[in-house]
């Protein structure tokens, strides 16, 4: 067959069409990313302190620790095993092992540290929501794509990853990016990782027949 002319017609070989089509498959992903990252993130939760109601906990960060980025430890009694909860409703997105998990545990609590976060869970909340929680002694007791309640427990403290010693490694994103955390519709104070920066609050992550 000839075009115009009596030239012949270009035919396109498979692998331009696949080369053309892959284009615009990345063309699609960036755009639908792009939408994401722009898309206003909606109000916050009213996020509650991840731990039993009632309990006191020493929340703190320190120099190169990470901006926003909360460890806790309660101020009485040992943090080894204690309820890690949920903040607020939303889906689990990860539950799973963040790095390697080192050999700490309540018996040995000098073992050798591992990297990372140990075992950890992720949650969305919705509204481009999301809160982590990090180093927990055990498996996480919930799974990906599961529903939780605020209060409803995720695991158990620990010292799992590239942890010193127990305790629970909590963080909020907005939007993808780490926010100050806040806790029961109050800033914790906690921002920049330059000093070191501590403060007690109060868990109100209560059940309703439940006093804080």
């Amino acid at each position: 067959m000839t075009g115009t002319y009596g030239t012949p017609r270009k035919r396109m070989r498979p692998l331009t069409w696949m080369l053309l089509a892959a284009g615009g498959v990345v063309v699609l992903v960036v755009a639908v990313a792009a939408v994401v990252l722009l898309w206003p993130p909606g109000p916050r939760p009213l996020f509650q302190l991840p731990v039993a109601c009632g309990e006191k906990w020493r929340l703190s960060t320190y120099p190169s620790h990470g901006e926003y980025e909360v460890d806790m430890i309660p101020t009485k009694g040992s943090a080894w095993g204690r309820p890690v909860l949920a903040s607020f409703d939303g889906t689990v997105t990860v539950a799973g092992i963040n790095g390697s998990l080192g050999n700490r545990t309540p018996d040995n609590p000098d073992g050798k540290r591992g990297t990372g976060g140990g075992y950890w869970v992720k949650i969305d909340h919705g509204g481009r929501w999301e809160t982590q929680y990090l180093h927990m002694l055990e498996p996480p007791m919930v799974e990906v794509g599961q529903r939780v309640k605020q209060g409803q427990q995720l695991g158990k403290v620990g010292s799992t990853g590239n942890s010193s010693a127990p305790h629970l490694h909590y963080e909020q994103r907005r939007a993808l990016l780490k926010v100050e955390t806040w806790f029961d519709g109050k800033p914790s104070g906690i921002t920049t990782d330059e000093a070191e920066h501590i403060v007690n609050r109060t868990s109100r992550n209560c059940a309703a027949d439940e006093e804080p």
